[in-house]
């Protein structure tokens, strides 16, 4: 699905605000992945429990697990409703607070895993990976220069 861009001059493309496309991109990227867990009826935070549990099982309790992600959170979730559902699924255990996943929950992860993977390949479409790197790195610098933390996630 390669879609053809209009080409446009260099002086331009650094007038555009870059707010405005960050935002655009965004909604786009961010409601494709939303759009494809809700298939699975997950929601980013969901996502987000099931890899860092399937990640590291048996270092997270609920209280660590929300001082991890809630950061990353933007539509005012409750994650201990999430954690509640995952374990009503049968996909989330929690031994002596600690989480792990259940068979049907690593199941389920690796569904979605998928799913998000299609759209990480639609969105490379045509994207060398060198000017993705940049795109990246350019967007660190702006965060840093603007008073956030430009380093990658641990």
């Amino acid at each position: 699905m390669s879609v053809t861009l209009k080409d446009y001059s260099q002086d331009e493309l650094a007038a555009q605000p870059i707010g405005s496309w960050t935002g655009e991109a965004y909604r786009h990227v961010v409601g494709a992945l939303r759009a494809q867990l809700a298939v699975e009826g997950l929601t980013q935070p969901h996502w987000w429990t099931l890899n860092h549990v399937a990640g590291d099982p048996g270092r997270w309790t609920r209280a660590t697990l929300i001082e991890r992600l809630a950061k990353y959170e933007d539509l005012g979730i409750d994650f201990d409703g999430v954690f509640d559902d995952l374990v009503a699924r049968g996909w989330l255990a929690a031994d002596a607070g600690l989480m792990t996943l259940t068979e049907a929950g690593e199941e389920g992860r690796l569904r979605a895993r998928e799913r998000n993977a299609r759209v990480h390949r639609q969105m490379h479409e045509g994207v060398d990976t060198a000017d993705f790197v940049t795109t990246i790195n350019v967007l660190r610098r702006i965060v840093a220069n603007l008073g956030g933390d430009g380093n990658l996630p641990d």
